[in-house]
Formats: structure tokens, sequence, C-alpha cells
């Protein structure tokens, strides 16, 4: 993989190492700042009792019915950070706090069982229904506040709460005002009404069971990023060489210069934007850039001079139409 060739050799020298013979710890590590600015947002909002466990395993989450937070296990290393970073675009310090705080309102509504009480189900609706990961948003919906990219509130009713949770303790996220005559703020309300009952209430689940650590993960470092990297790929099962060549060049010319390069240099911008306009999570939006990028590449497509505008447009539409053909049938189609 390109990404591995091209390693510097202080990258290379990791990758052939087991991950759990890394000695990856959170303590002293980069992102042990990040859970301790956590814990200050959840003491200013009145929360003194409630402290989730932070550990690290292979992806962020929390483990259903457990008060704790799964932190990526490459936050915690400068090398592995910077092989993210090639391999598929690394979080920078907003997004951490997103999702940690997305996290904690996992943790939250588990340490004090708020799933069971009847006024939670009330609003947010059964816990126990099926978690499904090709869900059919409602795009714009009021019903549901705005936090991680895209409509991941509507996934399941936990993650209706725990976004509800990230935007309440968010700093300066002025929902009050932003929410106003939304009938998500009935939920935001809920959420503050909560927290300052259980203000100095110690958790009925004060701990919980994590599941996978580093230490579980006896694959190489080179072999979890294939691996990832396969999946990702797999996903992709779209016609892109029937569409690029609509739209780029496919001989060169004199004022010429490669698809690969106009796509490539806002690569960024592209992810992000259609990222928030689709609700497609992010890491399926970023393959599918990537993968414009390599039909480009592997077909030795071209773009004109002076029509870099041009080329964006058509290249957004197309992906927005693709990403939306994902989030309706869970799939790419054409």
């Amino acid at each position: 993989m390109r990404a591995f060739e091209e390693a510097p050799p202080d990258i290379q020298e990791i990758l052939a190492k087991p991950i759990k013979e890394l000695g990856l710890k959170l303590e002293g590590s980069p992102i042990e700042r990040f859970v301790h600015r956590l814990y200050r947002e959840l003491d200013r909002k009145g929360l003194k009792k409630f402290r989730p466990l932070c550990y690290l395993t292979d992806e962020w989450g929390c483990p259903s019915g457990e008060p704790v937070i799964g932190i990526p296990f490459y936050l915690a290393n400068p090398k592995l950070a910077r092989l993210e970073k090639e391999m598929n675009d690394l979080e920078d310090a907003r997004e951490i706090l997103i999702y940690l705080r997305h996290e904690a309102g996992h943790a939250f509504n588990y340490a004090f069982e708020l799933y069971k009480t009847q006024e939670w189900r009330d609003l947010f609706g059964p816990f126990r229904r099926a978690y499904r990961d090709d869900y059919r948003p409602v795009p714009f919906s009021r019903n549901y506040v705005r936090h991680i990219e895209g409509w991941y509130a509507q996934k399941h009713p936990d993650e209706d709460f725990a976004e509800t949770f990230a935007v309440w303790l968010t700093p300066r996220s002025a929902w009050r005002r932003r929410y106003k005559g939304w009938p998500a703020m009935q939920k935001l309300r809920y959420v503050e009404r909560v927290a300052r009952a259980l203000a100095d209430v110690d958790p009925i689940v004060n701990t919980g069971e994590v599941d996978i650590t580093p230490a579980d993960i006896g694959v190489t470092v080179e072999q979890f990023y294939q691996q990832a990297s396969h999946e990702k790929q797999a996903r992709m099962d779209i016609a892109l060489d029937a569409h690029l060549p609509q739209i780029f060049l496919t001989r060169k010319r004199k004022e010429s210069k490669p698809a690969a390069d106009i796509v490539g240099k806002h690569r960024s911008e592209l992810v992000e934007k259609i990222t928030y306009w689709t609700g497609v999570p992010r890491p399926i939006v970023r393959g599918l850039i990537d993968s414009i990028c390599r039909t480009c590449e592997r077909m030795k497509l071209w773009g004109e001079l002076g029509e870099e505008a041009r080329y964006l447009v058509e290249v957004t539409v197309l992906a927005t139409t693709l990403a939306m053909n994902f989030l309706t049938r869970g799939r790419f189609e054409t």
C-alpha cells in the first residue's frame, strides 16, 4: 500500500510490530489532555460525581450498558497518529471533543440507567429497538439535534440521547437559541433538568466492563490497517469507470493537469461538505472521494487548466448522488 511504502523510516519500523506489544496507554499520552478537558466540562455543568472511565480500544465507542468511553488507540501514539492521518484522516482537536462528548452521553445514560425510565422512553423511544447500520434518516428533521456530522441522532434512541447530551454539554453551543421552537428542545430541557437533579448523586453503575483493548490486538500495525482498508474498499461497489471519463479528459492536452490532482487538492472540503449535507458517515464519504482520486489516477484522466471550478461542481454532484444512494439503499450504485 502506498501509504506504507512512502512512510518515513520511524513509521515503517512499527508496521511489523503487534499492536499489543507497543505498550500503549492513555496516561501520559497526547489524548489524555482531552479526557481532562471533558472532565472539566462535566464539572462546569455541575456533574460532580460523574467521571466516566476512558480507555484505549480499536475505535470510538461505549459498550452498551457500560459507563465507559473507548478511544482509538492511535491517538495515544504520535507515530500511529501520523500513520492514521495518511490512511484515514486523523481526527483534529475539534472532532476528538465532539466524539468524547457524544460517548459521554452514552456513559451518562448508562451510569444512571435513564433508559429504564418511562420519561426517557417517551422522549427518545425504546432502548431495546434493533440497532441498524442502514437507517434511513429524515434530513433536516427538527425532532433531533445535530452534533456529529449528518443525522446521527436518528440512528437509534440511544444515539438520540447521546447527541442531545453532547449538544447540551458543548461550551457556547447556544442550544437555547439554536433549537428554539424545535421539538428537539424538549429533549434538551430534559437533559438539563436530569443533569441538575443528579449533580451530586453517585451513579447507579459506577464502573463498567471495557471491550477490546490494545493488549488484546495481536495483529501487527500493518495488518490492522490493511484489513481496515480492504473492508472500506469492499463497500465502494460503484462503477466510477463509466462516469468519470464523462467529466474529465481521457487524453492529455497541452494545457492540462491530472484529474486526480484537481480532486485531491479539494479532498478535505469535498468530504466535509458532502458529509454535512448528506448525513453519510465521514469515513464512507472519505472512502468515496479517495476512490474517485484512485480511479482518475488509474484511468489517467486529465482536466483543462482554468476549468477547475466546473470539474469540482460535476464531481460534487456525482459524489453527492452516490452518497445519497448509500444513505437510502445502504450501498453505492448508479
